[in-house]
């Protein structure tokens, strides 16, 4: 999470606990940070969770599979395969691998900066 966005939800939480409404805090954050303000929906989000007993500002820890395909030992492993055959198709490569072949494309292009794929 930005800075910016901490000091955002700080400002909201303070303007709850001062007794403002989200429409007069989502105002107070539009004149005090200009350009880069939380959005309406965002501080209204925020203004309900504080509203409802949260403390914590930052994010919940979120569930879900994290993105650990791109990594230095799958580099390897691709740029491997590659140089042992380099018939191989992207598809084949990122189903010998158990890798999805997106990921095998911007390893290819990105990481190893091969060109003709």
């Amino acid at each position: 999470m930005g800075d910016n966005n901490f000091e955002q939800r700080c400002a909201i939480r303070f303007c709850l606990k001062l007794g403002h409404s989200a429409t007069e805090t989502f105002q107070k954050l539009k004149q005090a940070y200009g350009e880069s303000f939380l959005s309406r929906a965002q501080v209204f989000r925020w203004f309900k969770v504080f509203s409802e007993g949260r403390e914590l500002i930052e994010d919940e820890p979120r569930s879900g599979r994290p993105s650990t395909a791109k990594n230095d030992e799958n580099d390897i492993r691709v740029r491997e395969l590659v140089r042992f055959d380099r018939r191989l198709t992207v598809r084949i490569i990122g189903e010998q691998l158990g890798l999805f072949h997106t990921t095998v494309h911007q390893i290819l292009t990105i990481d190893l900066e091969m060109r003709k794929i």
